[in-house]
């Protein structure tokens, strides 16, 4: 009697865990594409490759009513247009700023409304917040935006299908400076953007450290000037995702 009730249990705890570990796998299955070299060889457009000619540079986490002027002021002194991936809040909280980026010449992009690790389900939230942070951002453009990079680069089957009902693309990156760390300088943020960085590839900054070490981000506005001289000497023109093209395999992405 015993072994029979055993039995029933474990078919029982069997019955409600199989379809949670089906769904908890559905749900996080797509941030798989984090990894680089997955996103490289599988999804070439999701890792926002383009033009073999072009860089697009883009930055996340704005704006940011401190840091993101200074790198406004830069990229106008280098000629440069760049992507800015919006936080929804931080745009509630600094509509001019974000008006400015587009004054200035810059695309703005959707990177959710606040920076959170979406490890449970939460499939009303997300579409909630990427549906009111695109708004917010289509209210400050005049146009709709075309892109959405998710928090920490983590998509999932509920992001996927919220930027998917609002007519975004996905893009992360090919390259990135980790500029938001507390020991992040320009000359290592230099060194490890240029180490990936190629002709067709995007760039990952961040002008602010809403979201990262204090300070850090004055570790990416010193690793600018050369980042783009790097690029322009290897013959690259850099700018906006906008300006990127798509020259990855359609059967990918």
């Amino acid at each position: 009697m015993a072994r029979t009730s055993g039995a029933s249990a474990t078919r029982r705890a069997a019955a409600v865990l199989v379809p949670c570990a089906a769904l908890a796998a559905a749900h996080i299955g797509p941030a798989a594409t984090w990894l680089p070299a997955v996103r490289r060889s599988c999804f070439p457009r999701l890792a926002g490759t383009g033009r073999p000619d072009h860089v697009a540079l883009t930055f996340d986490d704005g704006p940011d009513p401190v840091s993101t002027p200074l790198f406004l002021d830069a990229l106008d002194a280098l000629g440069v247009r760049a992507t800015f991936f919006l936080l929804g809040e931080a745009v509630a909280g600094h509509p001019a700023v974000a008006r400015e980026t587009v004054r200035r010449g810059h695309e703005l992009a959707v990177h959710g409304w606040s920076h959170d690790r979406p490890w449970l389900p939460a499939p009303v939230r997300e579409l909630r917040g990427i549906g009111r942070t695109a708004a917010a951002v289509h209210a400050l453009a005049g146009r709709r935006p075309r892109w959405y990079r998710p928090p920490y680069g983590i998509l999932t089957s509920a992001r996927w299908a919220a930027a998917r009902r609002e007519g975004l693309r996905p893009v992360l990156w090919t390259a990135w400076g980790r500029d938001w760390t507390a020991d992040a300088t320009p000359a290592t943020v230099g060194a490890t953007a240029a180490a990936d960085l190629r002709g067709g590839g995007t760039l990952l900054l961040h002008d602010t450290d809403r979201t990262s070490a204090p300070g850090c981000w004055r570790a990416a506005l010193g690793a600018l000037p050369g980042l783009v001289a790097h690029c322009r000497a290897a013959g690259l023109s850099v700018g906006p995702l906008a300006e990127h093209g798509d020259h990855a395999d359609p059967r990918h992405g």
